[in-house]
């Protein structure tokens, strides 16, 4: 792991007040931020409906379909050319909102290529001779604009392809060619084609579904008419809280535009929701305060450091030179970074300080045990999908048994390896740990005792010779269970799921308990690797190792 420190002229005492192992000697202070890599977790949105305007805007398609016919002749050996303005109207389709917000090219799948993509645009008799030569079973259309939004093909030749689809429809196109058609315009960055099909979209529909709005909110953020994505962020909140890709996108814009006060307002709207800024959303907020001497604006920088302290949240390199830059630029400050390394004794190698120890003092301990049995456990949080007498069952049911060493989320270990029977899982992982003489206790639902051809009766009592075992009823949330058996058998026991706890950490109102739950959460929780790298998956495969907010970033 890889650090950077800073030596300046003015103390930032709020950084570490409260954290005995950042104190420094007077005159100077020193910030070290940490670099590691991270990858995001796929993003899992809901639909919208979709719903055509009726009656249809008559103007409006009388305009595609003179657009569509619009055609021009090349030059020798040229086929038909299309201008640039071309419109095309929109059907209806539902597969845009599976894209991954989190990476630039939204995480189209890969499409498997068994005919070479055409190079230049087409006329109507070469794409009527393409399709014949087309042998696969999906419709040929939506095949081969999945194949040229995936190879990011030119957008003259997609056009064609959007014209040849109209010219055959009256001037209709499909809602999922137009989307990846608008994909193509907003990665080769064809604003104006991108507020074409907005314009289109907007005289058809009242409303799209979530990839569409990604999208069109991505593309007009980079016009003068970037204030439009912002009534577009306002559609999406009418269904469903927009994503933090459709929060980074608008605070790019304002950014972009200047608007400085409204990108912190989103930001802020964007932390109200509960959601994870993403890391270049926090960038952009760093690059555009280089060289601006405004100590409002420095001191909304220190808040977002103090967000990355507190949740465990660590930029990549790029992001750190970001915030090293700005430090530099600071006008009438005397920053100095410079990128060092932490030994394993968690020194730093630059300035010599000991970073804060990711394991809790005892006294930390009793004071979390305290709060999570108080605010989850007690205060009511676990009544949402259980009952007090099953609560009370369990309690009894713990104070019986030796205190733990591990606890486990059966139904979520049980479900690492999708293709195979869940029973099998769950009993190799107990098996692997009973083999260390580890005390053990797995949670569980009662269905997963019922025989089924996930779940082998069998298999299950051999689980319950290795392991205490408790199943709860189904429709019951083990997260409190698991919170309360792992707090109950003292600071040396650990859990395994890969539930995050968001709901339970929510729970604990003020700062300083949330982040000591997470320092708790990182060195407690263990996570099962289902294969390593270049190897295949299987069972032999499974690791166990601590849960880092690698995993934990979203």
């Amino acid at each position: 792991m890889m650090t950077f420190c800073f030596t300046g002229i003015r103390s930032l005492p709020k950084f570490w007040k409260s954290n005995p192992y950042l104190s420094v000697g007077p005159g100077h202070s020193y910030f070290s931020l940490f670099l590691k890599d991270y990858c995001g977790i796929r993003n899992q949105q809901k639909w919208f409906s979709l719903k055509a305007v009726s009656p249809q805007n008559t103007k409006a398609v009388n305009l595609l379909i003179a657009k569509a016919r619009y055609l021009r002749k090349g030059d020798e050996g040229s086929n038909q050319v299309f201008s640039d303005s071309h419109l095309f109207a929109a059907g209806a389709a539902k597969k845009r909102s599976q894209m991954n917000t989190n990476r630039e090219d939204h995480g189209l799948p890969p499409v498997r290529n068994t005919i070479q993509l055409p190079t230049r645009p087409l006329n109507s008799e070469e794409w009527d001779k393409f399709k014949e030569d087309f042998k696969g079973k999906a419709n040929f259309e939506s095949w081969i604009i999945s194949q040229m939004a995936h190879c990011h093909s030119s957008i003259d030749v997609a056009k064609s392809l959007l014209a040849w689809v109209a010219a055959k429809n009256n001037g209709i196109v499909g809602y999922d060619l137009l989307v990846k058609y608008l994909y193509l315009c907003v990665f080769h960055k064809h604003i104006s084609e991108v507020i074409d099909v907005y314009e289109i979209m907007k005289a058809r529909y009242k409303r799209l579904e979530p990839g569409g709005y990604t999208l069109l909110i991505q593309g007009l953020i980079h016009s003068d008419r970037w204030k439009e994505a912002l009534l577009l962020l306002e559609d999406i909140k009418k269904v469903m809280i927009p994503s933090k890709k459709n929060y980074n996108d608008c605070i790019e814009g304002a950014l972009l535009h200047q608007d400085v006060n409204l990108a912190w307002n989103l930001y802020q709207e964007l932390l109200g929701h509960n959601l994870i800024p993403m890391l270049k959303t926090l960038k952009a907020f760093f690059d555009f305060g280089k060289n601006i001497k405004d100590d409002q604006y420095s001191n909304k920088l220190f808040d977002i450091l103090l967000y990355l302290r507190n949740n465990h949240l660590y930029p990549g390199e790029s992001f750190a030179h970001s915030i090293k830059t700005w430090f530099e630029s600071v006008p009438g400050e005397q920053w100095k970074g410079q990128f060092t390394t932490i030994k394993g004794s968690g020194q730093c190698s630059g300035c010599g300080k000991t970073i804060e120890s990711l394991h809790l003092s005892p006294e930390e301990y009793e004071f979390l045990k305290e709060k999570i049995m108080r605010d989850v456990i007690d205060g009511g949080d676990q009544y949402k999908k259980t009952t007090p007498q099953e609560l009370e069952r369990f309690q009894n049911f713990v104070k019986c048994c030796p205190p733990f060493d591990i606890v486990i989320d059966g139904l979520n270990v049980a479900k690492t390896f999708p293709k195979a029977r869940e029973s099998q899982v769950l009993l190799h992982v107990v098996s692997q740990l009973a083999k260390q003489n580890l005390q053990l206790l797995v949670l569980g639902r009662k269905h997963m005792l019922t025989q089924h051809s996930r779940w082998r009766k069998d298999e299950m009592k051999k689980v319950q010779k290795q392991a205490s075992c408790f199943f709860a009823d189904n429709i019951s949330a083990d997260d409190p269970f698991l919170l309360y058996a792992t707090l109950h058998s003292g600071n040396h026991c650990k859990f395994i799921t890969k539930d995050l706890m968001r709901d339970h950490k929510a729970c604990l109102h003020d700062a300083k308990t949330q982040r000591l739950f997470f320092k708790w959460q990182q060195g407690h929780q263990l996570a099962i690797i289902n294969r390593l790298p270049g190897s295949k998956i299987t069972f032999q495969n499974m690791l166990l190792r601590l849960l880092t907010r690698v995993a934990l970033h979203q």
